[in-house]
């Protein structure tokens, strides 16, 4: 059973958003509170984000656009431990995700494919483990996904193929199998984006060989 005090930050959350209905219409902010009481903070770089605000705009490590949307989350080399939540999916104007150099483990969400506005996704040189999630395909906005040095396993989704917009990708340093796409952005991807995943079979010769091949 996990201790108490992992609670603690949770629970007096819960009892501001009770107490404020100001701050219980703003879905941003209870967002971001869910995903803090799943995070370990030595260094204390959470420490301004007092959940008894209307909004989180005020915070450190968030930025907001004129309307008082989050639009971006930095936390990178922070020293943070913790899990990626679904809660970050509720950020629908999000077009920043920074948390690359922390120690967040488990999965990556599916959910975070919801995203619609992701411009940015860094979650380079943590401790994430299992698929990449194919509904990563619906960020159409996606420029920039960097998942290097973390502990990826599984093939490289198709469906990735479709994002016309991506410029750079970096998935090296993982353990990924099967077989590198060759469509879309793709194409233009350098092979230093794919080194370092033992189990990876190289460009994918179409027709020739399953894409999991090697999986």
């Amino acid at each position: 059973m996990a201790p108490i005090s992992l609670f603690l930050p949770l629970a007096s959350c819960l009892l501001l958003l009770a107490a404020s209905p100001a701050f219980s219409s703003n879905y941003e902010g209870e967002a971001l509170c869910a995903f803090k009481a799943r995070l370990s903070d030595p260094n204390n770089v959470l420490q301004s984000w007092d959940q008894s605000l209307v909004n989180p705009c005020t915070w450190f490590h968030v930025t907001c656009d004129s309307q008082n949307h989050v639009i971006r989350l930095d936390l990178g080399n922070s020293n943070i431990t913790g899990t990626l939540g679904p809660e970050l999916a509720r950020l629908q104007h999000l077009q920043y995700l920074e948390l690359y150099r922390n120690n967040f483990e488990g999965k990556i969400p599916e959910l975070l494919g919801n995203l619609k506005s992701l411009i940015s996704m860094d979650l380079y040189e943590n401790q994430l483990k299992g698929d990449i999630p194919k509904s990563l395909s619906k960020l159409k906005s996606l420029r920039f996904m960097r998942l290097n040095n973390n502990k990826l396993t599984g093939s490289i989704p198709r469906e990735l193929a479709t994002l016309s917009n991506l410029k750079v990708l970096d998935f090296s340093n993982n353990d990924l199998c099967g077989t590198i796409p060759v469509d879309g952005p793709f194409s233009t991807f350098p092979p230093q984006s794919f080194e370092n995943n033992k189990r990876l079979n190289g460009p994918e010769l179409l027709g020739l060989a399953s894409y999991d091949f090697g999986c």
